[in-house]
């Protein structure tokens, strides 16, 4: 058993180990077994294994001692330049303090424990190995990949603590079988797996993964506790992931079925859509998508989804497209906003004829006035309107313009009843100076514009901003 000293004591070295993306590595240049019969000790030439002021590797003029060019070949040897890139917390000046229960009683470590192959000569130097480390901390694991995430921290930093890594490194790491789970990519999968016992995320995540990495795919990130945990490294993003659609989205009638999905639980949705991924099928009218995120900064970009259409709209649907239009068109309201509709009717509306139903003509003052449609959507009201009543000889011909409304021939007596009924139709021939002609406290023939049981204050309390048009600022009380 290792005894107890600090957390960097625990990791025995690796250099080949499969969580840094390192495995194919060259072999030394080193013969060491060659020079078997020279060393007795390692740390005659690895100075650094004992003394941490001292460098690990000898210096190259040592070699010139019998590689001078005479007795022996002069050698190009030469210490690496750099450290090799590595994950792994471990101080070689510890292995004196560590010590493992052997059948023959407590031992302490040395250098051939780790690099000599059980049984092997003397000098048979090999790169340690996480089967090594293993042996020691989890004596009950042979395999590198399947020892249980908690041990990941033991001997391995940090993402964001292992500076020297080269994002090409991290790209190699191997995923665990526990990633390999059917289940894995799911909330009771991964998302149990990285929230922490005590602290908001697992540390073993923490040895692979970045803030960056989860922010591929979690819109949800910002609200996420063990996501916003994790440190900001770019380079996490170098682990190649795909937003991958669930078994649930492959289902016959998950279209059918995905709104009341939403209604029920919006936060299983909101991992992995934002609002504009609704709007990318849905009218920008609807409701449910209030309940998602918007895409922004430190959110996924999300699904993405791609909009088909309907098994209803085949077969040469735009054809007869007007009939459903007009039959079911809060059906049509569900993905079409009416846009949708001018920029095929807009362009050549007088060519295109089945927009408006046969006699729309003769019906259209009472369509305009229920407000069936929004008729300025297409037309211009203070041209195309006046220009065809103009031809019609439906004109104003006094101040209070009664022109249009002759067919009711006291119109003028009775305005006040459809007026309070649809102002928004009155509103696209006349302005607010047309009604102070007659309705002013100031002028004109001081007509009452308020009617009967009309409470002042009500209003005044529910949108003063009304009175302002005939009473500026001085809004009487009463």
């Amino acid at each position: 058993m290792i005894s107890r000293v600090s957390v960097s004591a625990l990791a025995v070295i690796i250099s080949a180990v499969a969580a840094s993306g390192l495995r194919a590595q060259q072999p030394p240049k080193f013969d060491h077994l060659k020079h078997a019969g020279l060393f007795p000790t390692c740390t005659g030439c690895h100075q650094g294994a004992e003394d941490p002021d001292q460098g690990m590797w000898p210096d190259s003029a040592a070699c010139a001692t019998c590689h001078d060019g005479t007795t022996r070949p002069l050698v190009p040897w030469q210490p690496p330049a750099e450290a090799r890139p590595s994950n792994l917390k471990f101080a070689h000046e510890l292995v004196p303090l560590m010590t493992r229960e052997t059948p023959q009683g407590t031992q302490t470590l040395s250098c051939q424990d780790c690099h000599i192959a059980p049984g092997g000569p003397w000098m048979a130097v090999r790169r340690a190995t996480p089967e090594g480390c293993l042996a020691c901390h989890g004596p009950e694991v042979k395999q590198h990949l399947a020892a249980p995430d908690s041990l990941c921290q033991t001997c391995h930093l940090p993402l964001v603590r292992a500076a020297t890594l080269r994002p090409a490194d991290i790209a190699g790491f191997p995923a665990p079988p526990s990633h390999q789970a059917p289940d894995f990519v799911s909330r009771a999968g991964h998302g149990a797996m990285a929230t922490g016992t005590t602290e908001p995320v697992a540390a073993s995540c923490t040895v692979c993964h970045a803030r960056d990495f989860c922010v591929t795919c979690h819109v949800d990130a910002p609200e996420q506790p063990a996501i916003q945990a994790l440190g900001a490294d770019a380079r996490s993003q170098a682990i190649a992931v795909r937003l991958a659609a669930p078994p649930s989205h492959r289902e016959s009638d998950f279209l059918s079925r995905h709104g009341g999905m939403l209604r029920a639980d919006a936060r299983a949705c909101a991992t992995c859509h934002t609002r504009e991924s609704c709007l990318a099928c849905h009218a920008p009218s609807q409701r449910v998508s209030a309940t998602l995120h918007s895409s922004g900064e430190g959110r996924g970009r999300g699904a993405q989804p791609v909009r088909h259409p309907p098994e209803s709209h085949r077969e040469n649907f735009a054809a007869r497209h007007s009939q459903a239009a007009a039959t079911t068109p809060g059906f049509c309201a569900g993905c079409h906003v009416r846009t949708d509709c001018l920029e095929c009717h807009r362009p050549a509306a007088a060519s295109r004829p089945g927009y408006h139903p046969a006699g729309f003509l003769t019906l259209h003052p009472a369509a305009a006035y229920a407000r069936q449609t929004s008729c300025s959507d297409c037309h211009n009201v203070g041209s195309f309107c006046a220009t065809c009543h103009a031809s019609a000889g439906l004109v104003s011909n006094g101040p209070l313009r009664s022109g249009y409304h002759d067919a009711s021939r006291f119109f003028v007596a009775g305005h006040g009843q459809a007026a309070r009924q649809n102002l928004e139709s009155c509103t696209a021939c006349h302005v607010e100076r047309d009604c102070l002609t007659c309705h002013s406290a100031v002028g004109g023939r001081h007509f009452d514009p308020h009617g009967p049981g009309f409470d002042a204050n009500r209003l005044r309390r529910k949108n003063p901003e009304m009175c302002t048009a005939c009473h500026g600022t001085a809004i009487p009380t009463r």
